[in-house]
């Protein structure tokens, strides 16, 4: 039973145009009459005619002397009208102009909403999507249609999509749902505005429920904005159906809408068409259950999350952008295409000098060749699963991993222990009811427990989500959310953390703990106890079942986050073989070997590779706390010859090596190769580690989440490299099996040029090999940027921004959203920094633009040596160094304490966070700390 609205709900009133608002082309509006129907023979009632408003480019596609592809209709939900889409409008006519598909957007005011008839009747969801279909008969829409909701009108469209099988020929939605699960509450927000005494007071007397949807924007609406938004709904009269469109909201099955609901949620599953989801994870009322039941009814849609976003998705990000980028990959010309897959976008040709002479030009964008094959195929024939030398290993009582700071002391485990471990935890999870394909989130610190989780998982087949606590707390947060997981493993701070911020997953102590502690937690199982279940199974003649498929998904691993949100980043299984195997290519690193992994990637890949592993006694969320004796220490533990540290990590251990005892250096002599990557190293760093470790070859690997090695370059080669002249940081030579290109930076500092090999010419670095990621998760958007122009799956645009020298080496000059565009020129940061540190009294250097694009003037931030206690403006004798030093002109030289950088690897500087800051204080804002 629904609660009563006041008699304000039930007024009358024409359908009108709107009067001029911001982003509104009068031209795009026009009044549409859907003509009445008398009543029929069976007694059906008689419909009186009803006029629209709605938003219609049929008219300024004529007038631009185009032919539409199709049709984009587009339904809004409550308390907005058509005006949520007038960015899709202008984007349209946009891409049209240029010559692109022109489709024609119809984009609706739903009847009582917006501009459109207050008819005084109420509209249940089955009014609402039969009303909409009468309203497309009388526009003559024939297909092809796509259609796109928000909110409500997610569902209206959905359900007109179900009910025009043979128009539409894709489906997009932003924040909506289909389906409401009977065990679960409908969103806090929409319970307290539907109970009686308060409905309409907050929907229709007061403009309460239209103000709380314009104040949860991200970011803020500005007020002209606003009041367009609020401009059809001043006044109670006008407000009825915004508490009509509240009251029919199915909160259970018995309300009279629930079937209507049941009906499209069910159709909608059995859509067959291509479909994207945009999702504001920052929505209070369409809450992430709601994606994930609908990516469950459409498993081909493509997804993408715009993180930071909320509910008013087309204003909070691209979703414009985004839409037509997906309509001109998967629908080119209006229809599917018929060839396999959705091709490639048009857009700037990336292919090499060379291949664009010697490969025939086509217009048909999905038969370019980009990117020249690599050697070696990750999903080949020869394809070892990732736990492969653990089994060659089994019968070993060698040691397999050596926990320095586990609980009383130093802890050894064999690799016979290891193995067996592996699989009673395996057979236990899936005696609990993990399936392959689960996604479970391990929040647990590196060392034997990890381990055991990690490939009792891969080897079962379900999902490892690994976002470590480098993210912080909030980053954390975001990530665990965003991957989803039905299951976590986690130590007591990780539960603790779930717990309190709502995480989802159920939960599995690595930790015994008393009763009421496991309630608080909600956790239901412990790690042993599953162990032990999976030993009965065992015991009993289970057998674990087989590898799973290379080209099945096993781990979802999380960027630092150190340039902007940290992204999940979806590994197949074979292409985490493919990682082992170029990590043991590339540095003879496999049976045998002990590895002192202070580096989490490193620490997870040791039994992969058959190596000894020994994590060194650190708060791994803070690498700065590795001390040279930790290190020395688990050299002897372990045997090890090889050491992989991050620099932060390096450089405090050069910083403590006066600590160091004879032995402690005599241990540190027998290391053959270490490795120090995440971050740029300086020839300094590596020669002051090489005093501490004499016999060692010094590495520094280039390479991301999306690629965990890309090229190497050892010490000789940096030392050479700092007296080239050339601009960046040298990170060496491809790897094997890497394919390394350049996307040349156009004017504006783009990478908009065909991919080149050439010598000194700046670009976007662009990556192929076997072992580079399969994609982003539920980043769709992102995942197309990073392989625009690359038709080769293993290909990635990096981000990074860089050069190849003439002896093929790669040089890196910072990040592509890190460059500068001055009036005169392009700038990358790395270069000029160089040359500042080089100024005697400065330490770290960061580079920042500021003001428009094409007009932006760079400012310097610098760390001093000896430190100064507070940020301000440099001394003029300084300023006037830095000037001189950095080779570009240069508008402010400001000193800070420390730099801004990433939780990760404590090393990134963050020069997005000091072009904000800088931007600030040299305005006129308070000179705090960046």
């Amino acid at each position: 039973m629904t609660a009563r609205l006041p008699r304000a709900a039930v007024s009358t009133a024409p359908a009108t145009l709107p009067p001029p608002l911001p982003g509104l082309d009068p031209a795009w509006s026009r009044l549409v009459t859907v003509p009445g129907t008398p009543s029929d023979s069976s007694g059906g009632p008689a419909r009186p005619a009803r006029t629209w408003h709605l938003l219609d480019t049929a008219a300024s596609l004529t007038a631009l002397g185009v032919e539409p592809v199709g049709t984009l209709l587009c339904v809004h939900g409550n308390p907005t009208w058509s005006y949520l889409w007038r960015s899709v409008v202008a984007q349209s006519l946009a891409v049209a102009a240029a010559g692109g598909p022109a489709w024609r957007v119809v984009a609706v005011d739903q009847l009582g909403m917006g501009f459109s008839e207050r008819t005084g009747v109420d509209h249940r969801l089955a009014d609402r999507v039969a009303e909409l279909g009468r309203l497309t008969d009388e526009l003559g829409l024939t297909g092809p249609v796509v259609t796109l909701g928000h909110d409500w009108g997610g569902v209206v469209s959905l359900g007109w999509a179900v009910d025009h099988p043979d128009l539409v020929v894709a489906v997009t939605t932003c924040n909506t749902a289909v389906h409401q699960p009977a065990d679960v509450p409908i969103p806090a927000p929409l319970r307290l505005a539907l109970r009686p005494q308060l409905l309409g007071r907050a929907t229709v007397v007061t403009p309460a429920f239209i103000e709380t949807t314009l104040a949860i924007a991200h970011p803020k609406l500005d007020r002209a904005t606003a009041d367009a938004y609020r401009a059809p709904y001043r006044g109670a009269a006008r407000r009825g159906a915004v508490g009509g469109f509240v009251a029919d909201i199915p909160v259970d099955s018995a309300h009279p809408s629930a079937a209507e609901l049941d009906r499209i949620a069910t159709g909608v599953a059995a859509l067959r068409v291509p479909a994207l989801l945009l999702w504001g994870p920052r929505d209070p009322v369409f809450l992430e259950r709601y994606l994930d039941d609908l990516a469950a009814r459409l498993p081909q849609a493509d997804v993408h999350r715009f993180e930071g976003a909320g509910h008013l998705l087309p204003d909070d990000a691209d979703v414009a952008g985004t839409v037509f980028d997906w309509l001109g990959d998967h629908l080119p010309h209006g229809t599917v295409p018929t060839q396999a897959g959705p091709g490639l976008p048009a857009g700037p040709d990336l292919r090499t000098d060379t291949e664009r002479t010697n490969v025939t030009e086509r217009t048909d964008v999905t038969e370019r060749t980009d990117v020249a094959e690599p050697t070696g195929d990750a999903d080949g024939p020869a394809h070892r699963p990732l736990w492969t030398h653990l089994t060659e290993l089994r019968d070993s009582d060698e040691p397999a991993l050596v926990e320095m700071a586990a609980p009383g002391g130093t802890r050894t485990i064999t690799w016979r222990l290891l193995t067996r471990r592996i699989d009673e935890v395996a057979a236990g999870l899936l005696d609990l009811g993990v399936r392959h394909g689960d996604r479970v989130s391990l929040l647990v610190t590196p060392g034997a427990d990890l381990t055991a989780a990690l490939y009792a998982c891969v080897r079962i087949g379900a999902v490892v989500v690994v976002a470590d606590a480098g993210l912080g707390l909030g980053g954390l947060t975001r990530a665990v959310r965003g991957a989803r997981p039905d299951w976590i493993i986690g130590a007591l701070p990780g539960l603790a953390a779930a717990r309190a911020l709502g995480w989802p997953g159920r939960r599995i102590a690595t930790v015994a703990l008393p009763a009421p502690a496991r309630r608080a937690l909600r956790v239901e199982h412990t790690l042993a106890a599953v162990a032990r279940r999976g030993a009965v199974r065992l015991a009993a003649g289970s057998a674990l079942p087989d590898a799973p498929a290379a080209d099945a998904p096993a781990a979802v691993l999380f960027t630092s986050g150190s340039t902007g949100p940290a992204k999940g980043v979806v590994y197949t299984h074979g292409q985490l073989g493919a990682v082992r195997d170029a990590l043991a290519g590339q540095y003879d690193v496999g049976v045998g070997t002990g590895l002192v992994a202070g580096f989490a990637p490193f620490a997870l890949l040791g039994p992969a590779l058959g190596a000894r592993s020994v994590a060194p006694d650190m708060d791994v969320t803070a690498p700065r706390t590795l001390t040279a004796r930790a290190v020395a220490d688990a050299v002897v533990a372990a045997d090890a010859t090889v050491v992989f540290l991050s620099p932060a990590a390096l450089a405090n251990v050069v910083a403590t090596a006066a600590a160091l005892t004879d032995d402690d250096r005599r241990a540190l002599g027998r290391v053959r190769l270490f490795l120090s990557a995440g971050a740029p190293v300086s020839a300094a760093l590596l020669t002051a580690a090489t005093e501490l470790m004499p016999n060692a070859s010094a590495h520094t690997p280039y390479g991301m989440t999306e690629g965990l090695l890309m090229t190497d370059v050892d010490l000789d080669g940096v030392r050479a490299a700092g007296t080239s002249g050339s601009e960046g940081i040298c990170v060496g030579r491809p790897a094997a099996s890497v394919q390394v290109r350049i996307a040349p930076l156009d004017d504006d500092g783009r990478a908009t040029g065909a991919l080149t090999e050439t010598p000194d010419v700046t670009g976007e670095i662009v990556v192929v090999a076997p072992h580079v990621r399969d994609h982003y998760d539920r980043l769709w958007r992102t995942d197309r940027a990073s392989r625009l122009g690359v038709s080769d799956p293993r290909g990635h645009r990096t981000g990074d921004v860089g050069h190849l020298d003439a002896s093929g080496q790669l040089w890196v000059e910072g990040r592509m959203q890190h460059v500068v565009t001055t009036p005169g020129s392009v700038v990358t940061p790395v270069g000029p920094e160089q040359r500042i540190e080089r100024v005697d009294g400065i330490g770290r250097v960061g580079i920042a633009g500021i003001g428009p694009a094409g007009t932006q003037q760079v400012v310097v931030v610098v760390e001093t040596v000896p430190a100064v206690r507070r940020p301000g403006l440099a001394d003029p004798d300084l300023a006037a160094a830095v000037r001189v030093a950095a080779g570009v002109p240069v508008a402010a030289v400001l000193v800070v304490p420390v730099l801004p950088t990433d939780i990760r690897h404590n090393s990134k500087v963050d020069r997005a966070r000091l072009s904000r800051w800088a931007s600030s204080v040299l305005a006129g804002g308070r000179m705090t700390r960046p």
